[in-house]
């Protein structure tokens, strides 16, 4: 689990992704967005940050399908 940790947060744009969710949860779209890259980067970047148990993240209706929404 500390090796996981670790990881996560070796990265600047997952330090980045924690700090904008501590201002609120948001979903993969909007992360993406103000990071300024894809949303299939943003994805990757949050599941690495989900499964050292830094984020929270649940799965809601969106106009396409599902949007993941990640919370701190």
């Amino acid at each position: 689990m500390i090796l996981r940790i670790g990881r996560a947060l070796s990265s600047g744009t997952r330090l980045k992704i924690l700090r904008l969710l501590l201002q609120g949860e948001k979903d993969v779209t909007r992360v993406a967005r103000h990071l300024g890259g894809t949303e299939a980067n943003a994805s990757a970047q949050i599941k690495i940050l989900s499964e050292a148990d830094l984020l929270e993240c649940r799965y809601e209706p969106g106009q396409h399908g599902l949007k993941k929404i990640s919370k701190t």
